[in-house]
């Protein structure tokens, strides 16, 4: 396992922390408004902050993680065998 692995996953695991620790505070009911998406703009989705703040982390996450994940085969691959 490399360094670099090691430091991704403390820097993810310090980033659900903090989203414990916001769920944890943060208990009381809010309204959440997204107009774009048509279903909110007369019925808001009610819940507590922290399920909010945790449900847009997610999305946050999955988009990043597609995004970065849908890289193409531009690049050379590290196992690659080269002519000797």
């Amino acid at each position: 396992m490399s360094f670099k692995a090691v430091l991704k996953s403390i820097a993810f695991l310090l980033l659900l922390f903090v989203i414990l620790y916001v769920g944890m505070n943060n208990t009381h009911t809010i309204d959440f408004n997204f107009p774009i998406a048509g279903t909110t703009a007369k019925d808001p989705i009610r819940q507590p902050a922290g399920i909010i703040f945790f449900a847009m982390f997610a999305v946050g996450v999955l988009a990043g993680t597609l995004l970065h994940g849908s890289g193409g085969g531009g690049g050379k691959r590290s196992g690659s065998s080269k002519d000797k």
